[in-house]
């Protein structure tokens, strides 16, 4: 697709969803376009709904839950359960997607979140997550080659409220990715974030 008809979009299939996880998806960027993690890291199947509002907006999102996730055969050995972590992470992936959605260009990274609130927990029969995510703001940084996205988000499965993460926050920033890896670049190492 045209990278207007990615700005356009209100949701996304799984496989635009792999896609954009390789840099496929978009046929024309015009600056460097952030990626979403590629599977199995990806935590989402599809984006049910974009919406936005100025510097305010919502994305909701959905992940089928498999019997045989990679995460069940590991995280516990007899019990089994999906580490909460990757339900936080799959807030920072939405909220990084949507800055690009918004035309930010750059790498994205998580910077954070005020507070995490875990209420339940996701095991292998359960069947569908789904993500909501109220963007309370949204700013672009030019000057700095970054943006920045706020937002509050939640995790259901198969209905019920189960995590709630206050003030989660992801950047994109211009000039920080890593190309060529394993071998050595301009950026092949890590350490503090210079923004």
């Amino acid at each position: 697709m045209t990278y207007q008809e990615f700005l356009n979009r209100t949701h996304f299939s799984k496989e635009e969803m792999l896609a954009f996880s390789q840099g496929n998806l978009v046929d024309d960027p015009p600056h460097e376009l952030a990626k979403v993690p590629a599977p199995p890291f990806l935590m989402m199947d599809r984006i049910t709904k974009v919406e936005k509002q100025g510097k305010k907006g919502l994305i909701t999102a959905e992940k089928d839950v498999q019997i045989d996730e990679w995460y069940f055969q590991c995280h516990f050995r007899d019990d089994p359960v999906m580490p909460g972590c990757l339900g936080v992470d799959a807030i920072w992936q939405l909220l990084g997607f949507y800055c690009c959605l918004n035309g930010a260009p750059g790498s994205g990274r998580a910077l954070g979140s005020r507070e995490i609130e875990f209420s339940g927990q996701i095991r292998p029969h359960n069947k569908l997550l789904q993500y909501e995510i109220e963007v309370r703001r949204f700013t672009m940084l030019p000057e700095q080659g970054a943006c920045l996205a706020i937002g509050t988000g939640t995790v259901t499965v198969d209905g019920e409220l189960i995590y709630r993460v206050e003030d989660a926050k992801v950047g994109l920033f211009t000039g920080i990715g890593y190309q060529g890896y394993p071998n050595k670049t301009e950026n092949h190492f890590g350490g503090i974030l210079n923004r």
